[in-house]
């Protein structure tokens, strides 16, 4: 008897209340997936680098699934709408895992990088129909609950990223990074092949085909422009801003074609619902402030207090522990009470307040600061980034469920593509000019902040070295709080709408 078998039977045998459960875990270990994918491989680029060589090309290792990614994500939430969700998340499943197996058998930094992009079309797919498919089997009223969940499994994966990679670059090979995807990614599909019964289908489809051309020329342009702006290409660079031309021209296009298109991938209609609108400009916002000023942490703490890879993943598991206590929390408080105005407005002003403590560190600050600091930012951000996604799920029509749902997921990953950009860019600013008022010119500096190299500096230079870094640091924090604010603000305006009961 094959697996897929035995599980139709246990199925058959169970409540469909288990069924539900079942699917969910399913669903949840799919997030799970695509969430790791996102930092996994951060420790491991090093020792790539030094097996295949080739530094000049290290940040396509990153920017190719990134950019794939999110050329795939708004296309995912249309087609799902169209053929339905269990289809596509079926088809995201098997693209991520030939992607991954591809990965680990890659033989030098090209194919890494091919196979890399082909991964990314598979995880675009993954956390956004994953987040639609709770929408099909879970009521507005109850779905709060599991949304909250969700965003303790994404939490709990920017921590354990780092941490799995580390373990498995140091102790067994790089290419376990991806392998690992293969048995958990099977279990997952089989699982949702038998539970998941997907019933948003129709016989009749007008894919916009222009518009999709018009969207990937509107996300390279605009994704390479934050990506390789002032790291491969200087700000003054005539190449750089052609391709933010090309990306703008691909934007522009994209918007005359939804006004035309027969079945547009992203509606314009539905900006004119203020509940979609408020909770898009807020999601970019968020992903801005938080991939933008959080990507520095792991930095600081190898820099300035000297900390290993892995203990400076460690040291972030408050900021998982805060995000993961108020994700779960608020989605029970949602669920029994069906109101949750309150928990984006909480979570941006508390997001604001641990972006805005985190600028008062200093080199003789206890570890005990950082880990509150980042307590607060991590509590905030639960409260927020799973509620956005159920307030639109609960607004929207239900025909436009899955592209509201990609939409959403669309505009905070475009936020921190260019968050991460924009703050680089002042960090690098900053860090410049302290340096030039701090050390004579000339003074010999590691390349590239590496930490070991920093460590064994004269105890003079490194002083003033480290003065710097934390003044590029508070820089971009404080972009950080401030957009966060802004965030806070929008907040205000959103409205109650009674969750709806059934699906």
């Amino acid at each position: 008897m094959d697996s897929k078998t035995l599980i139709h039977q246990l199925v058959k045998q169970q409540p469909q209340t288990q069924s539900v459960g079942l699917l969910i875990a399913a669903l949840m270990l799919v997030m799970l997936l695509s969430a790791l994918d996102q930092t996994i491989v951060s420790t491991a680029l090093p020792t790539i680098v030094g097996e295949f060589g080739g530094l000049d090309k290290l940040t396509w290792i990153v920017t190719a699934y990134t950019l794939s990614s999110t050329i795939a994500v708004p296309l995912y939430g249309k087609f799902g709408d169209l053929f339905g969700r269990k289809k596509m998340l079926q088809i995201s499943i098997v693209l991520f895992l030939i992607g991954s197996m591809l990965c680990g058998l890659a033989q030098n930094m090209t194919q890494l990088i091919w196979t890399r992009a082909l991964q990314g079309l598979g995880g675009g797919g993954l956390m956004v129909v994953t987040m639609a498919a709770v929408a099909d089997i879970i009521s507005p009223a109850e779905r709060g609950r599991y949304q909250g969940l969700f965003g303790g499994v994404f939490g709990l994966a920017t921590i354990l990223g780092p941490l799995i990679g580390g373990f498995m670059v140091e102790h067994m090979s790089w290419r376990w990074i991806f392998y690992i995807n293969l048995p958990l990614g099977l279990l997952s599909l089989i699982i949702i092949g038998v539970v998941f019964k997907s019933a948003n289908k129709r016989n009749e489809h007008e894919i916009d085909i222009l518009g999709a051309v018009y969207l990937t020329m509107a996300l390279v342009g605009i994704t390479l422009f934050t990506s390789e702006g002032g790291s491969v290409h200087a700000w003054s660079d005539p190449q750089l801003w052609c391709i933010l031309a090309f990306g703008l021209v691909g934007l522009i296009g994209f918007i005359y074609e939804e006004r035309l298109a027969i079945e547009p991938i992203l509606p314009l209609s539905l900006f004119r619902n203020r509940s979609f609108s408020l909770c898009s400009l807020m999601g970019f916002i968020v992903g801005m402030s938080l991939f933008g000023s959080v990507t520095f942490l792991p930095l600081y703490l190898q820099v300035v207090k000297e900390a290993t890879p892995t203990q400076a993943g460690l040291q972030l598991i408050p900021l998982m522990g805060g995000l993961l206590l108020t994700s779960i929390f608020s989605g029970r408080v949602i669920s029994k009470t069906g109101r949750y105005r309150l928990f984006p407005i909480m979570g941006t002003l508390l997001a604001s307040i641990g972006l805005g403590l985190l600028t008062t560190i200093t080199l003789t600050s206890p570890i005990w600061h950082l880990y509150l600091f980042t307590g607060l930012l991590g509590m905030g951000l639960g409260m927020v980034m799973q509620v956005l996604v159920l307030v639109v799920q609960n607004t929207v029509e239900v025909r436009m469920l899955g592209v509201a749902t990609s939409a959403i997921t669309l505009f905070r990953s475009i936020g921190g593509s260019i968050g991460v950009a924009l703050f680089g860019a002042i960090f690098t600013q900053v860090l410049q000019s302290s340096l030039m008022q701090r050390i004579a010119e000339g003074t010999e500096l590691p390349h590239g902040m590496n930490p070991v190299a920093i460590h064994h500096l004269p105890s003079e230079i490194k002083e003033a070295y480290l003065q710097s870094f934390g003044q590029g640091i508070h820089a971009a924090f404080l972009l950080g709080g401030c957009m966060m604010l802004s965030a806070f603000a929008l907040s205000w305006f959103l409205k109650e709408v009674p969750l709806k009961k059934s699906v």
